[in-house]
């Protein structure tokens, strides 16, 4: 159950941002093997389904308080973004309870809502408009969009001639405008160059505050004990341990036996 609460929130560095209760999503998927010659003989060319069931998260719980910058770490397939989904209101979940305190905007996807035939400036106001902004609000913020992607005259080309790094400087742009009560970041900076990377993390300590409550998830373990100040482990779905981030990266390191280096410790 998803319970979104507008009541007035002190906001406070101690008061709770996200309340994740018993949490567990359980989904079945559909596997249909490719038939060998054999097997398309005897079958007349019709390939068997099976069907798996997939126990993406098992009874999470853990609180997310105002003030507070937490990171989500885990390997592929831990369960992180599709946690983001549930916590968003975009995923149900099977089991349990997610409570939100304040209004929410998610970098989950970047850039979901554009279009690639529309010019950049004309996707700054889809993008915008997706995230919850007014047309008012995204004119007054148009030059301040424009000017964080660095696209120059580029903004006023289709999209689809942007290469991956102008695609995710932009959509990425249009999301820093956004100062939600709570900001939910999903491997938003994997893309784009060095500097512009510094520059959007740079953006998210500055969005730090104590009205605010920020969850970022990444495999960039630098970025994460960089920015948060608690970070949360996830294994298969299941929650394997919350602290400081220093302690939990360690303990995580040790898990996958990776030692410290420059592949692990930048976004991947």
């Amino acid at each position: 159950m998803i319970s979104l609460s507008d009541f007035n929130h002190d906001h406070s560095p101690h008061s709770i941002a996200v309340s994740v209760k018993n949490l567990s999503l359980t989904y079945t998927t559909s596997i249909e093997k490719k038939p060998t010659l054999k097997s398309r003989l005897k079958s007349l060319g019709r390939g068997k389904k099976h069907t798996r069931v997939v126990h993406a998260l098992n009874d999470v719980s853990f609180d997310v308080n105002y003030g507070s910058v937490l990171g989500v770490i885990g390997s592929n397939g831990a369960g992180k973004s599709t946690l983001m989904r549930v916590i968003s209101g975009i995923v149900p979940p099977t089991k349990g309870r997610v409570e939100v305190y304040g209004s929410v905007s998610t970098l989950l996807a970047l850039g979901v809502g554009f279009n690639p035939s529309m010019s950049g400036r004309d996707n700054v106001y889809l993008g915008g408009l997706a995230a919850g902004m007014s047309s008012q609000e995204i004119d007054k913020n148009f030059e301040a969009i424009a000017a964080f992607s660095e696209l120059g005259e580029a903004i006023d080309a289709p999209m689809r001639t942007y290469s991956s790094g102008m695609f995710a400087r932009l959509a990425f742009s249009v999301a820093a405008v956004v100062e939600p009560d709570i900001l939910i970041i999903d491997e938003a900076l994997s893309t784009g160059d060095a500097k512009f990377k510094e520059k959007s993390l740079n953006r998210i300590k500055e969005l730090r505050s104590a009205d605010r409550a920020l969850i970022l998830v990444s495999h960039g373990l630098a970025t994460v004990e960089n920015i948060c100040n608690e970070v949360i482990w996830l294994n298969r779905g299941e929650f394997m341990m919350r602290g400081e981030p220093a302690e939990v990266i360690a303990a995580y390191r040790k898990f996958v036996n990776a030692k410290k280096n420059a592949v692990t410790d930048e976004d991947v």
